[in-house]
Protein backbone atom coordinates (compact mmCIF):
# COMPACT_ATOMS: atom_id res chain seq x y z
CA UNK A 1 0.00 0.00 0.00
CA UNK A 2 1.24 3.48 -0.83
CA UNK A 3 0.01 6.89 0.36
CA UNK A 4 1.21 10.48 0.51
CA UNK A 5 1.83 12.49 3.68
CA UNK A 6 1.81 16.27 3.27
CA UNK A 7 3.32 18.03 6.28
CA UNK A 8 6.23 16.36 8.07
CA UNK A 9 6.35 18.25 11.35
CA UNK A 10 6.42 16.57 14.76
CA UNK A 11 3.15 14.72 14.19
CA UNK A 12 3.41 14.10 10.45
CA UNK A 13 7.03 13.00 10.62
CA UNK A 14 6.40 10.50 13.40
CA UNK A 15 3.35 9.18 11.61
CA UNK A 16 5.54 8.47 8.60
CA UNK A 17 7.96 6.59 10.85
CA UNK A 18 5.17 4.47 12.28
CA UNK A 19 3.68 3.77 8.86
CA UNK A 20 7.04 2.72 7.49
CA UNK A 21 7.54 0.34 10.42
CA UNK A 22 4.26 -1.27 9.37
CA UNK A 23 5.52 -1.70 5.82
CA UNK A 24 3.33 0.95 4.22
CA UNK A 25 5.02 2.94 1.47
CA UNK A 26 4.83 6.68 2.03
CA UNK A 27 5.53 9.54 -0.34
CA UNK A 28 6.32 12.58 1.79
CA UNK A 29 6.45 16.31 1.20
CA UNK A 30 7.15 19.29 3.43
CA UNK A 31 8.12 22.87 2.66
CA UNK A 32 11.39 22.20 4.49
CA UNK A 33 13.45 20.24 1.96
CA UNK A 34 15.99 19.25 4.64
CA UNK A 35 13.24 17.59 6.67
CA UNK A 36 12.09 15.66 3.62
CA UNK A 37 15.60 14.47 2.81
CA UNK A 38 16.43 13.45 6.38
CA UNK A 39 13.19 11.52 6.84
CA UNK A 40 13.60 9.78 3.49
CA UNK A 41 17.11 8.68 4.45
CA UNK A 42 16.00 7.53 7.90
CA UNK A 43 12.83 5.63 6.98
CA UNK A 44 12.96 4.84 3.28
CA UNK A 45 10.13 7.30 2.65
CA UNK A 46 9.85 8.35 -0.98
CA UNK A 47 10.81 12.03 -1.11
CA UNK A 48 8.69 14.46 -3.10
CA UNK A 49 9.76 17.89 -4.29
CA UNK A 50 6.22 19.30 -4.24
CA UNK A 51 2.63 18.30 -3.57
CA UNK A 52 2.15 17.72 -7.29
CA UNK A 53 5.23 15.50 -7.32
CA UNK A 54 3.90 13.58 -4.31
CA UNK A 55 0.59 12.86 -6.07
CA UNK A 56 2.43 11.83 -9.23
CA UNK A 57 4.48 9.28 -7.27
CA UNK A 58 1.42 7.48 -5.91
CA UNK A 59 0.29 4.26 -7.47
CA UNK A 60 -1.67 4.51 -10.70
CA UNK A 61 -5.30 3.33 -10.91
CA UNK A 62 -7.11 1.09 -10.16
CA UNK A 63 -5.71 1.68 -6.66
CA UNK A 64 -7.09 4.98 -5.33
CA UNK A 65 -4.61 7.68 -4.41
CA UNK A 66 -4.65 8.52 -0.69
CA UNK A 67 -3.29 11.91 0.40
CA UNK A 68 -3.06 12.57 4.15
CA UNK A 69 -2.70 16.20 5.24
CA UNK A 70 -0.99 17.03 8.56
CA UNK A 71 -1.11 20.80 8.27
CA UNK A 72 -2.18 23.70 10.50
CA UNK A 73 -5.92 24.27 10.53
CA UNK A 74 -7.36 27.12 8.53
CA UNK A 75 -5.83 28.62 5.42
CA UNK A 76 -2.93 26.17 5.11
CA UNK A 77 -5.26 23.16 4.92
CA UNK A 78 -7.87 24.98 2.83
CA UNK A 79 -5.36 26.14 0.21
CA UNK A 80 -3.79 22.71 -0.03
CA UNK A 81 -7.14 21.00 -0.51
CA UNK A 82 -8.07 23.33 -3.32
CA UNK A 83 -4.75 22.70 -5.03
CA UNK A 84 -5.25 18.94 -4.73
CA UNK A 85 -8.69 18.88 -6.33
CA UNK A 86 -7.34 19.34 -9.85
CA UNK A 87 -4.63 16.70 -9.33
CA UNK A 88 -6.86 13.89 -8.08
CA UNK A 89 -9.40 11.71 -9.85
CA UNK A 90 -12.70 10.08 -9.04
CA UNK A 91 -12.28 7.56 -6.25
CA UNK A 92 -9.16 9.16 -4.79
CA UNK A 93 -9.19 10.11 -1.09
CA UNK A 94 -8.00 13.06 0.99
CA UNK A 95 -7.56 12.70 4.76
CA UNK A 96 -7.35 15.78 6.99
CA UNK A 97 -5.51 14.73 10.14
CA UNK A 98 -5.00 18.24 11.53
CA UNK A 99 -7.08 20.05 14.14
CA UNK A 100 -9.60 21.51 11.72
CA UNK A 101 -13.03 22.75 12.74
CA UNK A 102 -15.59 20.03 12.08
CA UNK A 103 -17.75 22.45 10.10
CA UNK A 104 -14.83 23.07 7.74
CA UNK A 105 -14.55 19.31 7.36
CA UNK A 106 -18.21 18.98 6.44
CA UNK A 107 -17.90 21.75 3.87
CA UNK A 108 -14.69 20.35 2.42
CA UNK A 109 -16.14 16.86 2.25
CA UNK A 110 -19.12 18.15 0.29
CA UNK A 111 -16.83 20.12 -2.05
CA UNK A 112 -14.68 17.07 -2.78
CA UNK A 113 -17.72 14.81 -3.16
CA UNK A 114 -18.89 16.99 -6.04
CA UNK A 115 -15.65 15.99 -7.80
CA UNK A 116 -16.08 12.32 -6.90
CA UNK A 117 -13.20 12.51 -4.40
CA UNK A 118 -13.53 10.86 -1.00
CA UNK A 119 -12.79 12.72 2.22
CA UNK A 120 -12.00 11.68 5.77
CA UNK A 121 -11.62 13.95 8.79
CA UNK A 122 -9.30 12.26 11.27
CA UNK A 123 -9.17 13.54 14.82
CA UNK A 124 -5.66 12.59 15.91
CA UNK A 125 -4.49 12.36 19.52
CA UNK A 126 -1.22 11.10 20.95
CA UNK A 127 1.16 14.00 20.49
CA UNK A 128 4.89 13.38 20.42
CA UNK A 129 4.34 9.99 22.10
CA UNK A 130 2.35 8.66 19.17
CA UNK A 131 5.37 7.14 17.47
CA UNK A 132 5.98 4.65 20.26
CA UNK A 133 2.50 4.34 21.75
CA UNK A 134 0.37 4.72 18.66
CA UNK A 135 -2.20 7.39 17.85
CA UNK A 136 -5.80 7.54 18.96
CA UNK A 137 -7.76 8.12 15.77
CA UNK A 138 -11.42 9.11 15.58
CA UNK A 139 -12.45 9.39 11.95
CA UNK A 140 -15.44 10.63 10.03
CA UNK A 141 -16.13 9.35 6.51
CA UNK A 142 -18.45 7.29 4.37
CA UNK A 143 -18.20 3.52 4.98
CA UNK A 144 -16.55 3.12 1.58
CA UNK A 145 -13.78 5.63 2.32
CA UNK A 146 -13.24 4.24 5.82
CA UNK A 147 -12.78 0.74 4.41
CA UNK A 148 -10.06 1.89 2.00
CA UNK A 149 -8.14 3.85 4.65
CA UNK A 150 -8.53 1.18 7.36
CA UNK A 151 -5.07 -0.44 6.90
CA UNK A 152 -3.45 2.96 7.47
CA UNK A 153 -5.53 3.57 10.59
CA UNK A 154 -4.59 0.16 11.97
CA UNK A 155 -0.89 0.88 11.41
CA UNK A 156 -1.06 4.24 13.17
CA UNK A 157 -3.19 3.08 16.10
CA UNK A 158 -1.80 1.43 19.27
CA UNK A 159 -2.97 -1.93 17.87
CA UNK A 160 -5.02 -3.04 14.86
CA UNK A 161 -8.02 -3.79 17.07
CA UNK A 162 -8.05 -0.74 19.33
CA UNK A 163 -7.30 2.97 19.49
CA UNK A 164 -9.07 3.82 16.24
CA UNK A 165 -12.71 3.98 15.20
CA UNK A 166 -14.93 5.11 12.37
CA UNK A 167 -17.17 7.24 14.59
CA UNK A 168 -19.60 8.63 12.00
CA UNK A 169 -20.00 10.60 8.78
CA UNK A 170 -17.71 13.39 7.61
CA UNK A 171 -17.34 15.91 10.42
CA UNK A 172 -17.76 13.37 13.23
CA UNK A 173 -14.03 12.75 13.49
CA UNK A 174 -13.04 16.32 14.14
CA UNK A 175 -16.12 16.96 16.29
CA UNK A 176 -15.22 14.10 18.64
CA UNK A 177 -11.60 15.33 18.75
CA UNK A 178 -12.86 18.83 19.55
CA UNK A 179 -14.82 17.53 22.54
CA UNK A 180 -11.84 15.37 23.52
CA UNK A 181 -9.67 18.49 23.68
CA UNK A 182 -12.29 20.38 25.66
CA UNK A 183 -12.30 17.59 28.25
CA UNK A 184 -8.50 17.67 28.21
CA UNK A 185 -8.59 21.37 29.15
CA UNK A 186 -10.80 20.59 32.15
CA UNK A 187 -8.67 17.68 33.36
CA UNK A 188 -5.48 19.71 33.10
CA UNK A 189 -7.03 22.64 34.96
CA UNK A 190 -8.26 20.39 37.78
CA UNK A 191 -4.84 18.81 38.25
CA UNK A 192 -3.11 22.19 38.16
CA UNK A 193 -5.46 23.73 40.74
CA UNK A 194 -5.26 20.75 43.07
CA UNK A 195 -1.48 20.66 43.03
CA UNK A 196 -1.36 24.42 43.53
CA UNK A 197 -3.43 23.95 46.70
CA UNK A 198 -1.07 21.25 47.93
CA UNK A 199 1.95 23.44 47.28
CA UNK A 200 0.32 26.33 49.09
CA UNK A 201 -0.30 24.29 52.28
CA UNK A 202 3.14 25.09 53.64
CA UNK A 203 2.52 23.61 57.10
CA UNK A 204 2.56 20.13 55.54
CA UNK A 205 5.49 20.78 53.20
CA UNK A 206 4.16 18.37 50.60
CA UNK A 207 6.56 16.73 48.17
CA UNK A 208 4.53 17.09 44.98
CA UNK A 209 6.67 14.56 43.15
CA UNK A 210 5.87 12.03 45.87
CA UNK A 211 2.14 12.78 45.91
CA UNK A 212 1.68 12.67 42.14
CA UNK A 213 3.67 9.43 41.94
CA UNK A 214 1.48 8.03 44.71
CA UNK A 215 -1.71 8.99 42.87
CA UNK A 216 -0.54 7.18 39.74
CA UNK A 217 -1.12 3.82 41.42
CA UNK A 218 -4.70 2.61 41.96
CA UNK A 219 -6.14 6.07 42.69
CA UNK A 220 -9.34 7.29 41.06
CA UNK A 221 -7.52 10.22 39.41
CA UNK A 222 -4.76 8.16 37.78
CA UNK A 223 -4.33 9.08 34.13
CA UNK A 224 -1.74 9.69 31.42
CA UNK A 225 -1.87 13.41 32.21
CA UNK A 226 -1.00 12.57 35.81
CA UNK A 227 1.82 10.30 34.60
CA UNK A 228 3.32 13.15 32.59
CA UNK A 229 2.88 15.60 35.47
CA UNK A 230 4.53 13.26 37.96
CA UNK A 231 7.47 12.75 35.62
CA UNK A 232 7.90 16.48 35.15
CA UNK A 233 7.83 17.19 38.89
CA UNK A 234 10.56 14.67 39.67
CA UNK A 235 13.28 17.10 38.68
CA UNK A 236 11.66 20.48 39.34
CA UNK A 237 8.78 21.38 41.63
CA UNK A 238 9.23 25.17 41.60
CA UNK A 239 8.92 25.55 37.80
CA UNK A 240 10.53 28.97 38.08
CA UNK A 241 11.89 28.81 34.53
CA UNK A 242 8.46 28.25 33.00
CA UNK A 243 6.43 31.32 32.07
CA UNK A 244 2.86 31.31 33.47
CA UNK A 245 1.38 31.47 29.97
CA UNK A 246 -0.88 28.75 28.57
CA UNK A 247 -1.92 28.95 24.93
CA UNK A 248 -5.15 27.55 23.54
CA UNK A 249 -5.17 25.71 20.22
CA UNK A 250 -8.69 26.73 19.24
CA UNK A 251 -10.51 23.46 19.87
CA UNK A 252 -11.30 24.45 23.45
CA UNK A 253 -12.99 27.59 22.13
CA UNK A 254 -14.98 25.61 19.57
CA UNK A 255 -16.12 23.19 22.29
CA UNK A 256 -17.46 26.01 24.46
CA UNK A 257 -19.15 27.69 21.47
CA UNK A 258 -20.85 24.42 20.58
CA UNK A 259 -22.04 23.99 24.18
CA UNK A 260 -23.66 27.43 23.97
CA UNK A 261 -25.26 26.63 20.61
CA UNK A 262 -26.67 23.37 21.96
CA UNK A 263 -27.78 24.97 25.21
CA UNK A 264 -25.88 22.32 27.17
CA UNK A 265 -24.15 23.53 30.35
CA UNK A 266 -20.41 22.91 30.32
CA UNK A 267 -19.10 25.05 33.20
CA UNK A 268 -15.90 23.07 33.83
CA UNK A 269 -14.80 23.14 30.19
CA UNK A 270 -15.74 26.82 29.89
CA UNK A 271 -13.86 27.85 33.03
CA UNK A 272 -10.78 25.88 31.98
CA UNK A 273 -10.73 27.82 28.72
CA UNK A 274 -11.23 31.12 30.53
CA UNK A 275 -8.30 30.35 32.84
CA UNK A 276 -6.08 29.95 29.78
CA UNK A 277 -7.22 33.35 28.61
CA UNK A 278 -6.37 34.76 32.04
CA UNK A 279 -2.81 33.42 31.77
CA UNK A 280 -2.42 35.21 28.44
CA UNK A 281 -3.49 38.61 29.75
CA UNK A 282 -0.21 40.54 29.80
CA UNK A 283 -1.88 43.83 30.63
CA UNK A 284 -4.03 42.43 33.44
CA UNK A 285 -6.45 45.29 32.89
CA UNK A 286 -9.46 43.59 34.46
CA UNK A 287 -7.45 42.91 37.63
CA UNK A 288 -6.38 46.55 37.74
CA UNK A 289 -10.05 47.53 37.52
CA UNK A 290 -10.92 45.17 40.38
CA UNK A 291 -8.27 46.82 42.54
CA UNK A 292 -9.66 50.25 41.61
CA UNK A 293 -13.20 49.22 42.58
CA UNK A 294 -12.12 47.77 45.94
CA UNK A 295 -10.31 51.00 46.73
CA UNK A 296 -13.30 53.10 45.67
CA UNK A 297 -15.92 51.38 47.80
CA UNK A 298 -13.85 50.09 50.69
CA UNK A 299 -10.70 52.12 50.80
CA UNK A 300 -8.60 49.01 50.28
CA UNK A 301 -4.97 49.70 49.47
CA UNK A 302 -3.90 49.52 45.84
CA UNK A 303 -0.42 48.28 45.01
CA UNK A 304 1.49 50.27 42.44
CA UNK A 305 2.92 48.61 39.34
CA UNK A 306 6.21 46.93 40.16
CA UNK A 307 5.48 46.49 43.87
CA UNK A 308 5.80 43.03 45.35
CA UNK A 309 2.55 41.16 45.91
Amino acid sequence: MRMAMIGLGKMGGNMVRRLRRAGIEVVGFDRDAKTVGALAEETGMIAAASVIDAVAKLEAPPAPKIVWLMLPSGAATEDQLRELVSKLATGDIVVDGGNSNYRDGQRRGAMLAEQGIGFMDAGTSGGVWGLENGYCLMVGATPEVAEVVEPILKALAPAPDRGWAHVGPVGAGHYSKMIHNGIEYGMMQALAEGLDLLKGKQEFNFDLAQVTELWRHSSVVRSWLLDLTAEGLKNDQELADIAPFVSDSGEGRWTVIDAIEQGIPAPVLTMALQMRFASQDKKGYSYRLLSLMRNAFGGHAMKKAGENK
